[in-house]
């Protein structure tokens, strides 16, 4: 702080304020008066020599009211602070130019070319260096070296902001900003200046000075966005948007790829007609599982890009049901297949298409046209339409009672495709009777190569009381317990049903109900029988008199709804619904930023679906692409079969997360999710410099724009310094002077004359 000697003038009258304002008030409307009295003298020049003299009396009698002084100060100019602002975001590491130095050298070398300027400044103004990772902290040429920027976001807005409440209360105040930054802001300004960023900066009350740093013509082909929902309905077309931004590509293709955990979905080509364009490209495809799976979106990486990373990004989309989509076929008409439609039809969650064949060429119905017999069918069977072009539209297929020796009605030229469909994740069931598992005259069944049975003998006729397993014991498909009624004594009160289908399981199935007596092969002979094909399910029921359990809901006003209760558990677990397991894994997120963590939230639940606390769960975070194990962690679920864990950040790329659990020693199953990491985050995915932002900025804040880091500090606005009193003042009247009187005395008496002589006195 300098001191300089200083003077101004001021009013040494003893009058109050409004004393001296209101004799001057006066004043002047005495000399209005006068120059009204001469209004009429006929000679302008008599007029305007009146006037001048009567305004000059009344400026000396003004000045004699006032008694002006002279007032010397001893005062000092306060520094200001100048705040150099330096983005520490990653993208600061991009060249500047191709081959060139990064942007974060360049700013050094900038403040390094200014110190010579700022020195010169130093008597008037503070300059202060700081980086902003978006958090601001002081820092130098040889800071900025040492620590290359790291920070994955950029917020100038906010470092805006905090520099000028830095400013508080204090004697220094700010002059000015200067901001180097390459404008890739990600936060509040990443759509532009406007809104309510845009009203606080022109309010900011300093003059912000942005310094663009990079330039154009860098070769980067990144993929900026893909839009698409965040969930699916299976069996439902869904289109993800892919937003394709390259520079340097003018007339060159481009291949992009979308896959899903390693698998390619679809691939398109994007053609690029100039040096800086953007190009959507839609993916549409059709989900065939529910669940959460991971897609990836890439394009090549060409050797002169300047950034890689931004060639790939993945998303997680959860694929839901709308309604499951079921396809009854029955040989007949029969009191199972009507009131297994019945139950699907009342269930809100089931979108139901059924056929049933009235007559076939091989049933005699006794009615005849000529020689030809009555066709009874209201259309043909549409099997082709059915099973060929529109099988994998839905969700489950039920097959009840259907023969095939009759050609006209049989499916066996479609069993590739029925295998095909399952193992490429449908559902199937397969109901008995006496046209099914080779009861009828032919013993071809288009099945086989679906079926967790085949056939083995003739049918058991004998009515009988089905019985649980082991395994049906704890299985969803065959819990029925409620309150205090066990699932086994639920069976036990179903009503007998009239006979079933002996059938044999193959291996790797699974039997939940069988026979109470009957036998195949030493064992009991199997009613239910379930297993796994491929990414489908398939499930045998050996009887077609599964509607005698529907008997206790509907006699006498039953309140037992055990039969729909049977279907629900079945449809559900055939179309594997994720309520219906004793372990659920949820990736927590399911899209992780790098550098991230991945966090894993586990369920896990007790056969009877009660909490599991104290179960061992382990989870497996498992590379989707080629299945290797990344990490592994385990830990003990809570009181409420909850459980957290966390891996630490992987690699970006797609993941799956795998978990188990045991309880005593017993598996409670098995269960997975996905989740994407991404490659880079949002401030590494574009190599641009967004100069119009910055612009921007110093136009809302009336300060000055610069698009390269070489400028000179005269052409900074800045405020000026304050001039603050640090001694004494001293006053020295100018008004007592004897020739101000002398002139008063003069001017009046003149006047006077003046006056008299033109004969107004």
């Amino acid at each position: 702080m300098e001191s300089i000697d200083t003077w101004k003038l001021v009013s040494l009258s003893p009058h109050p304020l409004l004393v001296v304002v209101a004799l001057s008030v006066a004043l002047v409307f005495g000399v209005g008066l006068a120059c009204w009295g001469v209004r009429r003298e006929s000679s302008p020049r008599r007029r305007w020599l009146l006037w001048t003299l009567r305004v000059l009396a009344g400026l000396c009698a003004f000045f004699f009211l006032v008694e002006p002084g002279l007032r010397r100060l001893q005062v000092a100019r306060v520094k200001n602070r100048v705040a150099v602002l330096v983005d520490r975001s990653g993208s600061m590491n991009f060249p500047v130019e191709p081959r060139g130095v990064t942007r974060n050298e360049a700013v050094a070398k900038a403040l390094e070319a200014l110190a010579p300027q700022t020195d010169a400044l130093k008597d008037r103004y503070a300059f202060e260096t700081y980086g902003f990772d978006p958090e601001l902290g002081a820092t130098t040429v040889e800071g900025l070296r040492a620590q290359p920027p790291r920070s994955g976001r950029s917020d100038l807005f906010a470092a805006l902001r905090a520099i000028k409440a830095g400013e508080g209360g204090g004697a220094r105040k700010l002059a000015g900003v200067i901001l180097f930054s390459d404008g890739a802001d990600n936060a509040d300004l990443a759509s532009g200046l406007s809104g309510r960023p845009k009203q606080v900066l022109e309010q900011l009350g300093v003059p912000v000075t942005t310094v663009a740093v990079g330039k154009g013509g860098l070769t980067d082909l990144a993929i900026d966005a893909v839009r698409v929902d965040d969930f699916a309905f299976v069996r439902n077309s869904i289109t993800a948007e892919v937003e394709l931004h390259g520079r340097g590509f003018a007339d060159q293709a481009v291949q992009v790829v979308l896959k899903r955990e390693g698998q390619v979905v679809a691939s398109k080509t994007a053609t690029f007609t100039s040096n800086d364009e953007t190009q959507t490209v839609k993916f549409t495809f059709t989900p065939d599982q529910t669940g959460r799976f991971v897609y990836t979106v890439s394009v090549p990486v060409y050797p002169e890009e300047v950034v890689a990373e931004n060639n790939t990004r993945s998303f997680a989309l959860k694929v839901i049901r709308d309604r499951v989509r079921v396809l009854l076929v029955s040989g007949r008409p029969s009191w199972d297949e009507r009131f297994l439609r019945g139950v699907l039809r009342a269930d809100a969650n089931v979108e139901l298409i059924s056929f049933y064949i009235l007559r076939n060429q091989l049933d005699d119905s006794g009615v005849s046209q000529g020689n030809e017999p009555r066709e009874l069918s209201l259309i043909p069977f549409p099997r082709e339409e059915i099973f060929q072009k529109k099988i994998d539209t839905f969700d489950v297929i039920i097959v009840l009672n259907f023969g095939h020796e009759d050609q006209g009605v049989s499916l066996a030229a479609f069993r590739n495709d029925i295998e095909r469909y399952v193992r490429n994740g449908g559902a199937f069931a397969y109901l008995g009777g006496d046209r099914s598992f080779g009861e009828a005259q032919s013993s071809i069944n288009p099945f086989d190569e679906v079926l967790p049975v085949t056939t083995a003998g003739t049918a058991e006729l004998a009515p009988f009381v089905a019985k649980l397993t082991l395994q049906g014991a704890t299985h969803p498909i065959t819990a029925l317990a409620s309150g205090t009624v066990s699932s086994e004594a639920a069976w036990a009160a179903f009503p007998a049903i009239p006979g079933m289908n002996l059938t044999r399981p193959r291996e790797g199935s699974t039997v939940l109900l069988t026979h109470p007596t009957a036998q195949v092969d030493g064992q009991p002979a199997p009613l239910l029988t379930i297993s796994e094909l491929g990414r489908g399910r398939t499930l045998a029921i050996g009887t077609d008199g599964t509607w005698y359990w529907a008997f206790p809901s509907h006699a006498g006003g039953g309140q037992g709804r055990n039969y729909e209760r049977f279907w629900s558990n079945a449809i559900r677990w055939l179309v594997r619904d994720p309520d219906l397991t004793t372990l659920s894994v949820t990736a927590d997120p399911s899209s992780v930023e790098p550098g991230k963590p991945v966090g894993v939230v586990v369920v896990a639940r007790q056969p009877d679906y009660q909490p599991a606390p104290g179960a061992k769960v382990s989870v497996e975070l498992i590379d989707a692409d080629d299945g290797h194990v990344v990490a592994q962690q385990a830990g003990e679920a809570a009181a409420d079969g909850t459980i957290r864990l966390e891996f630490p950040p992987p690699e970006p790329g797609a993941y799956k997360v795998v978990g188990r659990a045991t309880k005593d020693d017993k598996p409670l199953g098995e269960s997975s999710d996905a989740v994407a990491v991404r490659a880079v985050g949002p401030e590494l995915a574009d190599a641009r410099v967004n100069a119009a932002l910055l612009e921007d900025v110093a136009k809302a804040t009336g300060g000055a724009f610069f698009d390269a880091p070489s400028f000179n500090l005269s052409d900074v606005p800045l405020r000026e310094p304050p001039l603050v009193e640090v001694g004494r003042s001293k006053d020295q009247p100018l008004w007592d002077r004897w020739y101000w009187l002398s002139m008063l005395v003069v001017v009046v008496g003149l006047e006077w004359a003046v006056r008299r002589r033109f004969g107004y006195v």
